[in-house]
């Protein structure tokens, strides 16, 4: 983590696209606005789009805006994130579910700084520094025809990668001091600590949805104490298991995986026998019977990615 903040650091003080790699829940919008932070354009907008969260039909709106009356629906002029960020940084999350057609524009966008709002003819130049961000294997997704080559060679100038919260869990106890603070001076409430078994137990776990899970656990626990120790568990595991009544025979049902687990283990097992590929004949989403869009959330939501957890 010190190696990749000196060289966010580096790349702060350029112009150069930056690619940030890693799973949800790593931090990587977090490491984006402090890349913009640390640039010369501090002092100029912000802006992020979530690339996965808007229809299809609406990305071109989003990114370049449109005139009134460009489509059905669109009562007024409005200006897209490309404008609103003119002089400063925008952030492209989730770049991997970027439509295909959106990709082109955006290549452009890149290579001459120009572009043409939804329903115009007038051409518009912007300087904007371009941050993407992904949990995506960007390779897999040109190799399945997703993704477009030669944007990702636009993006990829300076690639930072944000390792999981799993390969570094010496870091968790000043995370969670830092992050309770945080917590202390957002509610008002506290302040908080931390026993050394509490400590043991959270450097103990495997973290699946990385930070953003330590940011619930902890926010849990403070819900449950207004102030002092914190008592640490993960609801989210031990929650769906059921104890068999201490007046009945040991069943072992202590020991028996939560459906959660069951469901991780499973879709793991389909992911590396397609080896990540999730879209098309032969991925997973068909092997599963399910949309991969649907797949992808499901994963999402199990602190799953493609590669080997």
């Amino acid at each position: 983590m010190v190696q990749l903040v000196h060289q966010a650091k580096q790349v702060a003080l350029t112009n150069a696209p930056v690619l940030i790699m890693g799973e949800t829940g790593t931090g990587k919008e977090v490491l984006a606005q402090a890349i913009h932070e640390w640039s010369p354009r501090r002092d100029h907008p912000f802006i992020r789009i979530n690339c996965a969260a808007l229809p299809e039909t609406l990305i071109e709106s989003e990114l370049f805006g449109h005139l009134k009356g460009s489509f059905s629906g669109a009562d007024r002029k409005r200006e897209g994130r490309f404008a609103v960020a003119n002089g400063g940084t925008l952030l492209l999350d989730e770049i991997g579910e970027l439509p295909i057609g959106a990709q082109a524009k955006l290549l452009r966008v890149i290579q001459e700084g120009t572009f043409e709002p939804v329903g115009s003819d007038q051409t518009i130049r912007v300087d904007v520094r371009i941050i993407a961000a992904t949990h995506v294997d960007l390779e897999n997704a040109i190799a399945e025809g997703r993704f477009r080559e030669d944007l990702i060679y636009r993006l990829n100038v300076f690639p930072l990668e944000l390792p999981p919260l799993r390969e570094r869990l010496q870091d968790v106890p000043t995370l969670a001091r830092t992050l309770l603070e945080k917590l202390s001076q957002k509610s008002g409430r506290g302040p908080w600590t931390l026993s050394d078994q509490a400590l043991r137990k959270l450097s103990q776990h495997s973290w699946p949805g990385n930070i953003r899970e330590l940011i619930n656990v902890l926010e849990r626990a403070t819900i449950l104490c207004p102030h002092g120790e914190l008592q640490i568990d993960f609801p989210g595991r031990r929650g769906a298991r059921k104890k068999a009544p201490s007046s009945a025979p040991n069943t072992g049902m202590d020991d028996w995986p939560s459906l959660a687990d069951l469901e991780r283990r499973y879709i793991r097992q389909v992911l590396d026998k397609t080896r990540g590929k999730i879209y098309g004949p032969g991925g997973a989403g068909e092997i599963l019977g399910l949309k991969p869009s649907t797949l992808q959330s499901r994963m999402k939501k199990l602190g799953l990615t493609r590669l080997n957890d």
